[in-house]
């Protein structure tokens, strides 16, 4: 099916009855092929509700099932082949071997939600069975489990146009719970948006699901994007991008008549400490492969490390001598549009701007203007001045990042302490010093979603113990992950039968373990029936 340009709502394809747009090429700055159109208010609308319609049924498919349909929705985006990958590389600017490692992470993480719902574990079933003769009362016969949300709102990334948007982590997660899904794509890779959703239609006609299990709407996040947000029947967003553009959707989402949560990953500038000995031992070789991480993408990751934390002297002076002489070699990248390129540009001139920033190095000019481009940066900051200024802990999305020279362990401790929530933070560290710091290293904890030892907060594995989120300003909840099986857990919620007949009761929770699950019965995990 060529591209259409137009909505999915509910398995139909519709012109949109607002705006129209294309996407860029940002390499060379040139629209691409063909014309998209943007959905008006009704068609949201008659999109959440085909989505609340087709809930109930699709809450109650068995896990079984569900799976069937996630490993559909990888078979039909891997079946897009060659076309996808070239869509993927012309709307991005990203090379051909980044697409086809997305689109393995895409596909790879929908396969791990299907296999891991016909285990169970996510039900978390618990039956407390009656005791009728417990004195001073009797137990009632109580059972719980979880069940899926309700119809929920995901928005596309704009940085990871397969792993983060259509078919990405929150639409597997909300699939793998049971929720219907209405994405709105970003509009900068439109054309990727609508081949990955030809992908899903196909694997919903061919799982025999209703339409409504999934829709794909286009439009400005500020005016489609709140509708969706708005509309009553939505029960919650999952949404990866801007911290301006996470808080309006939580506001947004607080400000309705049913407030609902919204999963928001907002970015972060993700400290790493360089601690004395390891960076008297090795500030070359970390300098090296900090310059690797902090250009990787073009910086354009949420865990990209825009700050670098260490006490001053010849050995944070090696580290950059060494990482100045490295971006100096590194050509200017491409960045995925024009507003991100312009926000970079004055993100950075901002930084440059504050008291005692002092920019120290810069990438490789290459005479290249055509497209949307920039250049990575490297500037130094005094502990004290860092202390001093709040504003040098906003996100410069790129490659840019800060190195703060403290002047001793103690003002080490004070920086690390005055960070807000990330998503990472990095420890560049012997052993021996990981144990003698660990009051930086608690600070830490208290600051971060993942804490990494000697290696790069870029790079986030798509596995059962992966924690993509953090306190508040990189998440809206750092109770929850983005990445991995536990995202499930956003779109779940507990509901307990009491006294329920036993023949109705779900089938998780019916006395012959029907399913074969690992449940909690009277305080014992096991798989055995009661």
């Amino acid at each position: 099916m060529p591209l259409t340009g137009k909505q999915l709502i509910a398995g139909k394809w519709l012109d949109g009855r607002a705006d129209t747009f294309r996407g860029v090429d940002p390499a060379k700055g040139e629209n691409l092929e063909p014309e998209f159109t943007c959905a008006d208010e009704f068609q949201v609308t008659e999109a959440v509700n085909a989505a609340s319609e087709c809930f109930t049924e699709f809450a109650n498919t068995s896990p079984q099932k569900r799976a069937e349909f996630l490993n559909t929705c990888a078979d039909e985006i891997m079946a897009l082949g060659d076309e996808l990958l070239e869509r993927v590389s012309a709307e991005t600017g990203y090379p051909r071997a980044r697409a086809e490692g997305e689109r393995g992470r895409t596909c790879g993480q929908l396969r791990m939600f299907a296999d891991w719902i016909v285990k169970g574990e996510y039900l978390d079933a618990r039956i407390d069975t009656a005791l009728p003769d417990r004195q001073p009362m009797p137990r009632p016969d109580l059972r719980s489990f979880n069940q899926a949300l309700g119809p929920v709102g995901v928005f596309g990334a704009s940085n990871f146009p397969l792993a983060f948007s259509v078919a990405g982590g929150d639409t597997a997660a909300a699939f793998a719970a049971g929720c219907p899904v209405i994405v709105k794509a970003h509009n900068s890779h439109p054309g990727t948006s609508e081949l990955v959703a030809q992908a899903l239609a196909k694997a919903v006609e061919k799982c025999e699901l209703p339409g409504g299990v999934f829709s794909l709407i286009l439009g400005s996040g500020k005016r489609v994007g709140a509708e969706l947000v708005k509309s009553p029947g939505i029960k919650a967003v999952g949404f990866t991008g801007s911290f301006s553009g996470g808080t309006a959707l939580f506001k947004l989402a607080n400000e309705r008549p049913e407030p609902i949560p919204v999963f928001a990953e907002m970015g972060s500038i993700n400290p790493v400490v360089l601690l004395p000995e390891a960076l008297k031992n090795s500030a070359e070789s970390v300098a090296e492969g900090f310059v690797g991480s902090l250009n990787m993408g073009t910086g354009q990751f949420c865990v990209n490390p825009g700050l670098v934390l260490g006490v001053e002297g010849e050995d944070l002076d090696r580290f950059i001598s060494a990482t100045s002489d490295a971006l100096a070699k590194v050509g200017a990248g491409v960045m995925l549009n024009k507003a991100t390129q312009q926000g970079y540009q004055s993100g950075g001139a901002k930084l440059r701007d504050q008291q005692g920033v002092e920019e120290v190095a810069t990438g490789e000019a290459t005479g290249d203007e055509s497209g949307f481009t920039c250049q990575a940066s490297l500037l130094t900051v005094s502990g004290k001045d860092f202390l001093a200024n709040g504003e040098l802990q906003e996100e410069v999305f790129g490659p840019t990042s800060l190195v703060v020279k403290c002047r001793d362990r103690d003002e080490l401790l004070q920086a690390t302490a005055a960070l807000q929530g990330q998503l990472t933070g990095t420890l560049q560290c012997t052993e021996a010093e990981l144990g003698s710091y660990g009051d930086l290293v608690e600070l830490l904890r208290q600051r971060v979603g993942r804490i990494v030892v000697n290696g790069y907060p870029t790079g986030v594995e798509v596995c059962h113990s992966m924690m993509h989120g953090g306190p508040f300003p990189a998440a809206t909840d750092a109770r929850f992950t983005s990445v991995g099986t536990k995202a499930i857990e956003r779109f779940l919620r507990p509901i307990c039968f009491q006294n329920y007949p036993e023949s109705l009761l779900p089938e998780a929770l019916k006395n012959d373990n029907p399913l074969g699950i690992a449940r909690l019965v009277n305080g014992e995990k096991t798989s055995d029936a009661v």
